[in-house]
């Protein structure tokens, strides 16, 4: 599995993860097995929330006895997001997940609370040893500009937002700005929300014709896309032990230039529709 540095941070972190919206309506041994099953092949971002019903309970059990190897992410909803309610909520996450750090916490999206209050949240479990950093989710670049000016240089790690091959609306500037100033950019249901390009459409024979040449499945190629550039990182949901399988067969995937140009006109940018879409 590629791993490459995450942000400006000093750790190294693996280029496909795996993301846990909805995995708790899933068979809870079937689950875990799944998230053990990427941890073994090297997926070892986790992604959680405390939206995410019993998810961090999910991710407790499959991380169990394996804490040190696994970057844990999970997020603060914004309307718990106040300076006291932060840490508050983050503490009631560490119950959940069954551990004593995460080492990434997000304010989920932009919300009611001011970012100043957040972010001192954020500090005061930093210093705590809590969380070993913190970023955001879902923020477009006129948030980002404040949450940068609330925060401090240097200070966020990651924006977490909706990316995958048929929604590149982060391409536009979100990408870009986070570039600039040494974001990682995490891709949230990067396989689309139960939307993927079927093999008649055009962009899908694209992307079978590509990964008959690798040996590779479709859903691998278009994760491998999504992770081309050094700030990029995936997070897709495994519901089987053998979807994880697939999902970590990316990371290791290499895509020439020529294959990435036939992605990219297969699936083209499209114009900036004035606002960042979310789900």
């Amino acid at each position: 599995m590629q791993r490459r540095p995450f942000g400006t941070g000093p750790r190294e972190v693996a280029v496909i993860g795996q993301g846990t919206w909805y995995i708790d309506d899933a068979h809870r041994p079937t689950a875990v097995a799944a998230l053990r099953r990427g941890l073994d092949l090297g997926m070892t971002h986790i992604d959680t929330a405390e939206m995410y019903g019993d998810a961090e309970i999910v991710v407790g059990d499959a991380i169990a006895g394996r804490r040190d190897e696994v970057f844990v992410v999970s997020k603060v909803l914004p309307g718990n997001a106040s300076r006291g309610g932060t840490v508050a909520a983050c503490e009631r996450s560490l119950a959940r997940l069954r551990t004593d750090r995460l080492d990434c916490y997000l304010l989920h999206w932009p919300g009611p609370h001011p970012l100043e209050d957040t972010f001192a949240g954020f500090e005061r479990l930093r210093r705590d040893g809590k969380i070993l950093s913190w970023g955001v989710s879902n923020f477009d670049v006129p948030q980002l500009e404040l949450a940068w000016s609330a925060g401090g240089e240097g200070r966020l790690a990651c924006n977490q937002v909706l990316y995958h091959l048929e929604e590149r609306v982060i391409e536009h500037a979100v990408l870009p700005w986070c570039e600039a100033h040494g974001i990682a950019v995490v891709a949230y249901s990067p396989l689309g929300h139960g939307s993927f390009p079927g093999p008649r459409t055009r962009g899908g024979r694209v992307l079978e014709e590509i990964a008959a040449r690798h040996g590779a499945t479709a859903r691998q190629v278009a994760l491998r896309f999504l992770v081309r550039r050094p700030s990029l990182f995936a997070i897709p949901k495994a519901s089987s032990p053998e979807h994880a399988a697939d999902n970590a067969g990316a990371g290791v995937l290499r895509l020439t230039e020529a294959e990435l140009a036939r992605i990219d006109e297969a699936f083209p940018l499209g114009p900036w529709p004035g606002r960042l879409p979310m789900l």
